[in-house]
């Protein structure tokens, strides 16, 4: 299929030879087969993402133009002149001359008052699919009349040249606010792509006063939403498809006057271990137009999921809608419980404690977690971080904006926070081990029923959080930390530490 122009694309359209628009699933598929990737037995196309096995975060930058610079974190956004991203756009139209490209439409948002037209015009079809599968598609008759408000450039084989370029190495992922257009280079990780999306709505719904969030969500059997805020490793996606609960989402949402909604239509799973016991819901949604990223197959290409000879970030991406009991449209009403999920690494936070409303700002704006191995380029093992709101990253406006909408939306509506600590038990990383799914799961689904509304909880003394003597089906010496250390003054000492790391990361809100 030939290509048409048009004037809001930043790449010239005429440049391509061709041009193929929004193919269906399985021709996409075929077209990623000659490119090279692979077909598991289970029915997922199985793709390598080279060099970047994780975003690339130092990477990404924000163009410094008149529209959005009062708005915009410095100190959390690397900046781009217009000229260094002009630079980079002229780049990009000389690479493409002679190129195929796919071109995809979506919605970002599934509430339709909220969500924003992306185009992405990429030149891997496994990016291709990746994509529609992540975020919603248009309906054959909403495509016919389509206009992008966004575009995504994603030309992950052409490379910046950090000594002409003006870029920190040869990736470079660009967002410019004022031209409503994001340029990736150098970095064949599709996750840049669906984060870029984020990042977007993450500046433009609060500034109408709409509370966006890095967390998953779900429905109880009685209409009861819970979130689940957490960065990449601690269990957004597995704690939130549960089968006794309806999936909304599993990475980001909005939460609006009327309830929340996802911001995508698939989900992106972490499949380092995963079985079909542990996480039943993820393991079958695994299969025909779902990508399974850098995960290895055996001779009858059947995947090894413990293989982590490439990364540990092994992924997959799937529609919402090959989880089991997933609920469409994606939305629910406002939560009645909301869970911040911490890996902490350290092994000294309870693996559940009730938050009051004051802790609640106080554990969201430190966003403290350990990044786990393969998240971000780099990280081997866990590494101690404080990441503002769960969600640093991808957030382009100060945290306040974002601190003072969840205060607000919490009291209005009376959710229940919980800080579930998903990490390690019995001593820190190395010496302890990783709390048990399955005590986790129970935890949760005990505190969201009510089951936990009657019990004595008492206080921690270090971190002041309140923690419940018991919790059906799980080990009460389990509850509180320093019963599971073999040494209770090693306990003391580093729940000490990394209380006073607590004090000083937020001393630059306080």
């Amino acid at each position: 299929m030939t290509s048409m122009t048009s004037t809001k694309s930043p790449i010239n359209l005429e440049h391509p030879t061709t041009i193929y628009k929004n193919l269906p699933i399985a021709e996409l598929v075929e077209h990623a087969l000659r490119d090279g990737d692979q077909l598991a037995a289970n029915g997922a196309l199985v793709a390598r993402t080279g060099k970047y096995t994780g975003r690339t975060p130092k990477d990404k930058a924000v163009v410094r133009e008149p529209s959005s610079e009062a708005h915009i974190w410095w100190e959390n956004n690397a900046e781009m002149s217009p000229e260094t991203f002009g630079k980079l756009l002229v780049k990009a139209n000389e690479y493409v001359k002679g190129k195929t490209l796919y071109q995809i439409d979506t919605y970002g948002g599934a509430d339709p008052e909220h969500r924003i037209k992306v185009r992405f015009l990429v030149e891997r079809p496994y990016h291709a699919l990746f994509i529609k599968q992540l975020l919603i598609r248009p309906t054959a008759e909403e495509l016919a009349t389509f206009e992008p408000e966004w575009t995504v450039v994603d030309l992950c084989h052409l490379t910046a040249d950090p000594a002409t370029d003006g870029t920190r190495s040869e990736a470079s992922i660009a967002l410019n606010f004022g031209e409503k257009t994001v340029l990736i280079m150098g970095t064949q990780y599709a996750g840049e792509m669906k984060k870029s999306v984020f990042t977007i709505l993450n500046y433009l719904l609060p500034l109408k006063g709409i509370l966006s969030m890095h967390c998953s969500a779900n429905i109880g059997p009685d209409g009861d939403t819970a979130l689940f805020f957490g960065l990449s490793g601690t269990g957004k996606t597995t704690l939130s498809a549960d089968k006794e609960r309806k999936l909304i989402g599993d990475d980001e949402h909005g939460w609006t006057s009327k309830g929340v909604f996802n911001f995508e239509g698939g989900c992106y799973a972490k499949c380092i271990k995963l079985s079909k016991e542990g996480e039943p819901e993820i393991w079958n949604a695994i299969r025909f137009g779902s990508v399974l990223e850098n995960v290895i197959m055996d001779d009858r290409r059947i995947p090894d999921y413990d293989d982590a000879s490439l990364t540990e970030n092994t992924r997959c991406a799937y529609p919402v809608n090959y989880i089991e009991n997933s609920i469409e449209p994606s939305v629910g009403g406002h939560p009645k419980n909301i869970a911040f999920l911490t890996c902490d690494a350290s092994g000294v936070l309870p693996p559940i404690s009730r938050l009051t409303p004051e802790q609640a700002m106080y554990h969201f704006l430190n966003g403290y977690t350990a990044k786990v191995a393969g998240t971000e380029a780099g990280v081997t093992e866990p590494q101690v971080t404080f990441s503002t709101c769960f969600g640093a990253p991808f957030l382009p406006l100060r945290p306040k904006v974002y601190a003072e909408l969840l205060g607000k939306m919490i009291s209005e509506h009376g959710s229940q926070v919980w800080l579930i600590n998903t990490g390690w038990s019995g001593g820190p990383y190395g010496v302890g081990s990783r709390m048990k799914l399955a005590y986790t799961r129970a935890m949760i689904n005990a505190a969201f029923s009510g089951k936990l509304d009657n019990v004595p909880f008492e206080t921690d003394p270090i971190f002041g959080l309140s923690v419940p003597t018991s919790c059906p089906n799980v080990p009460s010496e389990i509850l509180m930390p320093r019963n599971t250390w073999a040494d209770p003054d090693a306990y003391d000492k580093k729940a000490q530490e990394l209380f006073e790391m607590f004090e000083n990361n937020y001393k630059k809100f306080a």
